[in-house]
């Protein structure tokens, strides 16, 4: 379970492999200068509905991962998340669809 801290506030405790994806659909639009909304659905142990921030360049985000290892990452899902992330409702952690399988060499 990792952590998103936003303007130093956890914001969001999230399992680390959807937070590794997160964080490369979030770093790239930073990294390009865009600001956008990323809403997710609260748990019901935490009173169920959903929050939303506003995230951009000049505003301080941090990752905290559990595990220390690299995550792999599926990259249908981070065409899922950035496509998400590009429409008006701004990004939103959708389930992570099945990696394409690599074709197996003939024999």
């Amino acid at each position: 379970m990792g952590i998103l801290t936003y303007r130093n506030i956890r914001a969001i405790e999230i399992e680390d492999r959807s937070l590794a994806h997160l964080r490369n659909v979030i770093h790239s639009k930073i990294r390009r200068g865009e600001s956008f909304a990323f809403s997710w659905e609260v748990s019901v142990d935490r009173g169920s509905g959903r929050n939303s921030i506003w995230l951009g360049p000049d505003i301080p985000v941090v990752f905290e991962f559990f595990d220390s290892r690299e995550i792999p990452l599926n990259p249908r899902w981070l065409r899922e998340l950035n496509r998400s992330a590009n429409s008006p409702t701004g990004l939103v952690l959708v389930p992570e669809p099945e990696a394409a399988q690599a074709p197996t060499p003939q024999e």
